[in-house]
């Protein structure tokens, strides 16, 4: 098949959505199909123009057999509500072009288009349109409710109708695939018919990521001389709510063996250094190349992973997944019953989210309890082989594509 990809994110962006764009892509041009994809040029989660790609308009490659086609796009330094709406505006304007020109140059057989941006699955419908192809949706992040949990628009007002009713029309497609259980559920709430909706997990790489046996070379290169490291690597943005890992370092700072390491870059990483000012038990770190993740993610004795309350239905971190197939127990912040305390249960503890005291309470929980730390931390390993094999996932997309595909010839 003839498959044009539409994502504002692709490699070689280490973290977000960007790799999964990028692995979905590549997956499918090894199984033979003509695959091509309009993104914009690489950006996240500094917020900066990658310096390689810099300058002189769109970059056409040919990347492991994939066509890849990256669009300049407008980049706020400060990617609050209105300029992070300019940005998906201006790469949606970009990628409108880039797109009559691809579909030009080949018919496709399936538009798929991942949101974020949601803005610009209004360019993937209208490639779709116009070359009668099939649209495929596929939702990394509910971006609308997102926006008014992390307060980057205000509920209420004709924006607010606006966004809704935006969201509403734009999740109309022939598929309409999504990352957990808890947000297909969500689709079916915002009026998406149940038969037209696929789960499609992120994955994680069980076969690059496996648990550190011997001690990580990070251990050394940072002088980290503490027995412990509760690490963070990631984005450091308004939803993670990563504050209350300094917070955590602050309450714990009398403890002689434990490090904080936070790895990561973001619109709120200044502030949180800031913030650490005086406290010797934590370092910050950019993000590591991801030849060096296993290594990384290795150095663990406990992962953290904050988010903000009400977006843990909204956003399943991507994170998460590399995080379990390391094999170390993590601690989390989230709400009972939500979808990112239902996978993280039995691989560590989860606490309310701001609740600086009960996330200090429960890294010390794993650090004293030996038995426990380790029994989580097989579960964590386990349970990323069974629910989160990269195999397993791109297959059964790769299937429900074909059968999509199957049904429109026979009608």
């Amino acid at each position: 098949m003839n498959v044009l990809i539409l994502g504002i994110n692709y490699s070689p962006e280490l973290v977000g959505i960007g790799p999964y764009t990028a692995g979905m892509a590549q997956f499918l041009a090894a199984a033979g199909h003509a695959v091509s994809v309009i993104c914009a040029k690489p950006y996240y989660p500094q917020w900066k123009s990658d310096p390689v790609f810099a300058g002189g308009g769109k970059r056409v490659s040919v990347e492991q057999n994939v066509r890849v086609v990256r669009v300049p796009t407008y980049i706020p330094a400060n990617p609050d509500g209105k300029r992070r709406l300019i940005h998906h505006m201006s790469f949606a304007a970009r990628a409108e072009i880039a797109m009559l020109e691809e579909i030009r140059r080949s018919k496709p057989d399936v538009v798929i288009g991942i949101a974020p941006s949601l803005i610009s699955a209004v360019v993937a419908r209208n490639a779709a349109h116009r070359t009668g192809a099939k649209l495929w949706l596929h939702i990394q992040d509910f971006e609308v409710e997102a926006a008014f949990a992390t307060g980057l628009l205000k509920d209420g007002g004709i924006i607010a109708k606006a966004a809704r009713q935006f969201e509403t029309w734009a999740l109309k497609a022939d598929r309409v695939s999504t990352i957990s259980p808890q947000m297909c559920t969500k689709l079916v709430q915002k009026g998406v018919p149940s038969e037209a909706i696929i789960e499609f997990r992120n994955w994680a790489n069980v076969d690059e990521i496996i648990p550190l046996l011997k001690q990580s070379t990070y251990r050394s290169r940072w002088k980290i001389d503490r027995r412990h490291v509760a690490l963070y690597s990631g984005n450091i943005a308004n939803k993670q709510g990563i504050e209350i890992v300094v917070n955590a370092a602050y309450i714990l700072r009398n403890r002689k063996d434990l490090t904080f390491i936070v790895c990561g870059d973001g619109p709120n990483r200044e502030k949180l250094v800031q913030q650490a000012a005086g406290l010797d038990n934590i370092q910050f770190h950019d993000l590591q190349p991801r030849e060096s993740l296993c290594d990384l993610l290795g150095l663990a004795s406990i992962h953290l992973l904050p988010q903000i309350g009400g977006t843990a239905d909204l956003v399943l971190p991507s994170k998460l997944t590399n995080m379990l197939a390391s094999g170390r127990s993590t601690v989390a912040t989230a709400l009972p019953g939500t979808g990112l305390a239902q996978e993280i249960e039995g691989c560590g503890l989860v606490t309310p989210p701001g609740d600086s005291k009960a996330f200090a309470q429960a890294i010390e929980s794993l650090l004293d309890n030996t038995s426990l730390r380790q029994s989580t931390a097989h579960e964590a390993r386990e349970r990323a082989v069974q629910r989160w094999s990269r195999g397993t996932i791109l297959h059964q997309f790769h299937k429900e594509l074909d059968r999509m595909l199957s049904l429109s010839e026979e009608t």
